[in-house]
């Protein structure tokens, strides 16, 4: 081996050791536990991290799949370890997506007259059904809303949230809401690390009327079983709990990375007003 072909793989394992190294921090790990759920020796996974080995693609993705990383950054490993790309990032309307795009469409369609939508890692907006339309009309006009809170960029659901011309003001349990999605989001950029999503949370922090910490348990209190969400607006009041559901088994990045968000009443009386409410989104 040449002194370059030497350099060049001594910078290969070190790019995808420290790679491998912050993702097994990231999934809170020692090299030890690691080791017993890959069954590669502890020995070996010292030296891939310190820089000393270079692994195979097979292992490369072997270690992914045990840490859970997301495709995404699964390709981000195998570059790092000078091996092509394996996963594609398509849009949702390309050919190969109908089946995804069928069944998201099925979903949104069969939930109305309660609301759904589909979002990106980053919690843009991607599809939503007509339910989505008549929650948005609690607070104003749909497309007049999008437009205060997110101009002419991207639909983002959080931007809608939390800003003061969105949804904010009719969100009866705010101190209470607020922080709960943003320790949600916390726990997202933990397990999933993205730019877009780190500068969407540093945006809703900046307004530092948000409650920063979660609410505190009175002595015996009660839980529910699930937070709601209260809005309430001209004298109409709706109680939802939502659930967030996501693909089994995706071999694509854009598969791996949508967010289905599925709003349910929390009452009867939330019911029956969603299914009497029906705007134009």
């Amino acid at each position: 081996m040449t002194i370059d072909a030497m350099e060049q793989a001594t910078m290969i394992g070190t790019a995808f050791g420290g790679l491998l190294r912050r993702w097994r921090n990231v999934r809170r790990l020692s090299q030890l536990e690691l080791s017993l759920t890959s069954e590669v020796s502890q020995r070996h996974l010292s030296f891939l991290e310190s820089g000393r080995g270079n692994p195979s693609r097979e292992m490369v993705l072997h270690l992914c799949e045990c840490l859970d990383i997301p495709l995404r950054d699964r390709n981000a490993l195998l570059q790092a370890a000078g091996f092509a790309q394996a996963f594609h990032c398509r849009q949702l309307d390309a050919g190969g997506m109908v089946p995804v795009l069928d069944a998201l469409k099925l979903i949104l369609k069969h939930h109305d007259p309660f609301p759904a939508l589909v979002v990106d890692r980053d919690w843009n907006l991607l599809m939503s059904n007509q339910g989505l339309a008549n929650l948005l009309s609690f607070a104003g006009e749909p497309a007049t809303l999008w437009q205060r809170t997110c101009g002419d960029g991207p639909r983002n659901v959080m931007r809608l949230c939390f800003h003061a011309d969105g949804l904010r003001p009719v969100i009866a349990n705010w101190n209470v809401v607020a922080p709960a999605i943003l320790e949600r989001l916390h726990k997202e950029l933990a397990a999933s690390p993205s730019a877009g999503l780190a500068a969407i949370i540093r945006e809703l922090q900046q307004d530092h009327s948000i409650p920063s910490r979660w609410h505190q348990l009175e002595p015996g209190q009660q839980l529910s079983p699930v937070l709601p969400i209260e809005l309430s607006a001209g004298g109409a009041k709706l109680r939802l709990f939502s659930m967030i559901s996501t693909f089994g088994t995706p071999q694509d990045i854009t598969t791996d990375e949508l967010r289905v968000e599925t709003f349910f009443p929390a009452d009867a009386g939330s019911e029956e007003l969603l299914r009497g409410i029906n705007v134009s989104g």
